[in-house]
């Protein structure tokens, strides 16, 4: 693994020597509000206590959070029920971290006055602290019933939606905000980051160009906007948005560490490690950023200060996979392949299933002679199903199905050129199929439940495999689209947030044939990227694509395609299996 970055890309396959994008700057939570001296509120307060009340505002205005709880709660010795100091005394009470207290205020002064907008949507950002979801869902939508241009709850509404992955419903609610006023810098801000999640790219761009047009110091703005531009191949356009970002926050960690893995990208190790110093003294636990120092030591030839760096990163981040499987990539750098098995062997212990180690545990073993224990772990005839699909509902032939299929993703919004975070190569990547307007995904969707179930049930659990022993019962599926252009492939990647991974192929050029030597256009399984250090040769399997044909596999399978030589398309829908919430 090269270095790690996050992902803001629900359902892309992931690889390993490019990492996935550069970290979105942090998104503000909705934070409880004071309620305004407003008509008909202000009304329920006995004139004695309206200089309280005036005085928790103010400390509130402020930030002295607990002149504004003594305040509230003096109002409310006088008035136990008036909404306003049970509003006031309960935005207090969270900013000093007593949620519990918080949300008890909140409901009382609901019970007694329940229609207190102030009161109910304070209600929902407690609630969304507390990663009650749908429960704040539901408040800020009865703000909303009682007035619908509540500017605050809209918003709260929005990101509360973008942060549990409504995206759809988020990027609505951003644009009724924006109807009202089209310079609402956090609003075109948040719309930006949920067209990113997307895979909108270029829609994305725009959404923060306007951010920064609205708001020129919005650092926020400017490092996801480096962050589109990075991921778009726009090195220098993007170092040019983090420094603005820097400019205006020199201590924003996000736009350090992703400046920094945009040095490390472009040859620039040295100065890259000197950003992710940078942010480990503004977050000591940010466990990227000692990941990359690791790997950026090992580009300069300095294993052994790479492997106490990898053991530092361990100490931060114990349960992170992506460490565990760097550490073992150095140690078979390292002429050691018995020591990257056992110290992924203990890293399944402890996680057992583990996508990322999985797969970096076949080629481990491999490396150190036991061509068994790889063989066991990768299993081919046993775990990679082929399916010849029938026609979903409401469709003829397969022949019609694949054709709207084709017709759907050629057409999709999200359809962007080889992501530098992707592992296509020469062409074009879709965002989430399963989010807006389905068309015939619907269809895909309901024959993947099925083979899935099928391959569930001829394969049933067992503890003596590392994968069949892992096994949910409550499961939910990405699915995106992958358009291929002459000489495009996929290089060698795993899909680590998942449990089982598939394939559907609904359109394959006469490029791709039986009897090619070359292998145009087939997937392999089995085989490593280049950059891990492996020296023996892997077990490896070739399958043809053919239209209407679905593959199922285990998603720790390290999978790439042949490039094919043609001036056509080859169409894939790719789509995971994952462990429901």
């Amino acid at each position: 693994m090269k270095k790690q970055k996050r992902r803001a890309n629900p359902g892309a396959s992931k690889k390993r020597k490019r990492a996935s994008p550069p970290a979105p700057a942090a998104k503000p939570r909705p934070q409880p509000q004071p309620a305004p001296a407003a008509p008909g509120l202000a009304g329920f307060a006995p004139p004695a206590i309206d200089a309280l009340l005036d005085t928790g505002r103010g400390a509130l205005a402020q930030g002295d959070w607990r002149a504004a709880l003594a305040a509230g709660r003096d109002a409310l010795m006088a008035a136990p029920d008036d909404a306003d100091a049970l509003n006031i005394t309960g935005v207090a009470a969270f900013h000093l971290g007593d949620r519990a207290e918080a949300l008890s205020l909140f409901d009382t002064a609901l019970a007694f006055h329940p229609g207190h907008g102030e009161a109910l949507m304070n209600r929902g950002n407690v609630l969304s602290d507390m990663g009650q979801w749908d429960a704040a869902e539901a408040a800020y939508r009865a703000v909303l019933r009682t007035d619908p241009n509540h500017a605050g709850a809209r918003f709260n509404l929005g990101v509360l939606l973008e942060v549990s992955g409504k995206f759809t419903e988020a990027e609505a609610a951003f644009r009724r905000i924006l109807a009202r006023q089209p310079d609402h810098p956090e609003a075109l801000f948040h719309l930006g980051n949920i067209l990113k999640a997307l895979n909108r790219l270029s829609d994305a761009l725009a959404q923060y160009d306007a951010a920064l047009k609205a708001q020129p110091g919005h650092a926020g703005a400017a490092t996801n906007r480096g962050a589109v531009l990075q991921e778009t191949g726009k090195p220098l356009e993007a170092r040019a948005a983090y420094a603005q970002a820097l400019a205006v926050e020199p201590n924003n960690p996000d736009a350090r560490y992703n400046l920094g893995t945009l040095l490390q990208e472009t040859g620039h190790p040295e100065e890259a490690i000197a950003e992710y110093e940078g942010v480990l003294t503004l977050e000591p636990g940010h466990a990227g950023a000692q990941v990359n120092i690791a790997y950026a030591l090992r580009e300069l030839g300095r294993l052994e200060e790479a492997l106490e760096a990898s053991r530092k990163a361990i100490a931060i981040a114990p349960d992170y996979d992506k460490a565990r499987v760097n550490l073992g990539d150095l140690l078979l750098e390292m002429g050691r392949p018995e020591d990257a098995v056992t110290e992924t062997a203990a890293f399944l212990a402890g996680h057992p299933g583990n996508t990322s180690a999985l797969a970096f545990q076949a080629i481990a073993l491999n490396e150190a002679g036991d061509r068994a224990g790889a063989a066991r772990l990768l299993d081919f005839e046993r775990l990679l199903k082929p399916i010849e699909i029938s026609p979903p509902e409401g469709f003829a032939s397969v022949t019609d199905f694949n054709a709207a299929l084709a017709r759907h993703l050629r057409a999709h919004p999200s359809l962007a050129y080889a992501p530098a975070s992707h592992a296509t190569r020469r062409g074009r990547h879709s965002g989430e199929l399963t989010i807006g307007d389905k068309g015939p995904v619907a269809g895909l969707e309901q024959t993947i439940v099925a083979a899935v179930e099928a391959y569930r049930r001829a394969l049933p659990p067992d503890l003596d495999h590392p994968f069949l022993a892992q096994r949910s019962e409550e499961l939910r599926l990405s699915v995106w689209g992958v358009v291929m252009e002459d000489r495009g492939h996929q290089i060698a990647h795993i899909h680590p947030a998942a449990w089982l991974s598939g394939v559907y192929y609904p359109e394959i050029p006469d490029v791709v044939q039986d009897d090619d030597p070359d292998h145009q256009g087939w997937i392999e399984f089995g085989r490593p990227p280049a950059d891990f250090h492996a020296t023996q040769e892997p077990a490896t399997t070739l399958i043809r694509p053919r239209e209407g044909l679905m593959l199922l596999f285990p998603s720790y399978l390290y999978h790439e395609t042949v490039p094919f030589h043609a001036p056509v398309e080859r169409l894939s829908v790719a789509f995971d299996v994952m462990a429901g919430d």
